[in-house]
């Protein structure tokens, strides 16, 4: 719609929920947020609608195949304009395993607690020399 594009246009989408579902042979576009856009009228979207994505029925069906195995989706990485039309850049992602999660967790926190050692250590320094 118009007043998506415009808003696309200033840059305001949140790609963070969305996802892909292959429904009755089509791609749909699911949970991206692109707000109203400021000077819309009556004619304005709805800010969170489903969207209907254009793809070549080989890409569909190799697309539907694939996120039928078990922890597949189908997300949305990018939004870009080429040649005045607005494209999705989409990715077959695979899901973390329960310990990929704590690992990921673990590794996390390490970083924070070094990241603020490193910086008392660094007050601690100032304050010494401030003396």
């Amino acid at each position: 719609m118009g007043t998506e594009v415009k808003s696309l246009r200033m840059g305001r989408a949140s790609l963070v929920d969305g996802f892909v579902q292959i429904d009755g042979g089509e791609a749909w576009l699911h949970n991206v947020h692109v707000p109203e856009y400021m000077q819309g009228s009556w004619t304005n979207h709805s800010a969170k609608r489903k969207r209907k994505l254009l793809l070549h029925r080989e890409q569909i069906d190799k697309l539907e195949s694939k996120a039928q195995e078990t922890g597949h989706t189908i997300v949305p990485l990018a939004l870009y304009f080429l040649n005045g039309r607005v494209k999705v850049e989409i990715a077959l992602a695979k899901g973390k395993k329960e310990y990929d999660k704590r690992q990921t967790l673990r590794e996390k926190q390490d970083t924070r607690e070094t990241s603020r050692a490193i910086a008392a250590a660094k007050r601690r320094q100032r304050a010494g020399q401030s003396l």
